[in-house]
């Protein structure tokens, strides 16, 4: 699976905003929702209280730590830091500790930090995105072939693959036309407030 950058919200400030905003705009009993519906899955929520964080500056770092073939630990480390230690991850100090965990080099990472490195990354997937009609997250390309909007049950997921040609669960190839079985590739967009750069 490759993850892309997608900028749900670019219009929040830098700083983010309050997260009784967002709470606001579910009614009550969302956070209770959530939290049963993350433990059902032995997931933790516990994303930062105070503020829905202005990912931006995450997902330029996770395409940073793409160019150092470091993608997937930072964006690990990312989504653990945001959903189970209610890490802040539009503050550039905690995210430049979280980078240097995973072995991101600092002056690099300083740089990108300081400026607008990678934007155009980040904007150019989040437009392609849009264009083949994806407006949130999570989202799924499968096999480039198929969209998934949205956070789907596991069978959901299984019935079109299986649709697409591919083989039973455990065996991670797909069939051609011609039974040859070849690399099954999935694509997700995503942005910064969910389980990839997060969000509720």
């Amino acid at each position: 699976m490759t993850w892309l950058p997608f900028d749900l919200h670019p219009e929040y400030a830098v700083e983010g905003i309050p997260r009784a905003q967002l709470y606001a705009r579910y009614g009550d009993g969302h956070v209770e929702r959530l939290r049963d519906a993350f433990a059902a899955l032995g997931l933790v929520y516990n994303p930062p209280p105070e503020v829905v964080p202005n990912t931006m500056r995450a997902l330029r770092l996770t395409e940073l730590a793409r160019a150092s073939d470091l993608h997937q630990p930072f964006h690990d480390r990312l989504m653990l830091a945001y959903w189970e230690e209610a890490t802040d991850i539009g503050d550039p100090d905690e995210l430049k500790v979280l980078a240097a965990e995973v072995g991101l080099d600092d002056g690099e990472v300083a740089r990108v930090l300081g400026g607008d490195d990678l934007r155009d990354i980040v904007l150019g997937s989040t437009s392609q995105a849009q264009s083949i009609g994806i407006t949130g997250i999570p989202a799924f390309v499968l096999d480039r072939r198929q969209l998934v909007l949205g956070a789907q049950p596991r069978p959901v997921f299984e019935r079109i693959l299986a649709t697409l040609g591919y083989s039973p669960a455990g065996d991670r190839s797909t069939l051609d036309s011609d039974g040859e079985r070849r690399e099954d590739r999935t694509h997700e967009h995503d942005r910064g407030e969910h389980r990839d750069q997060p969000q509720p």
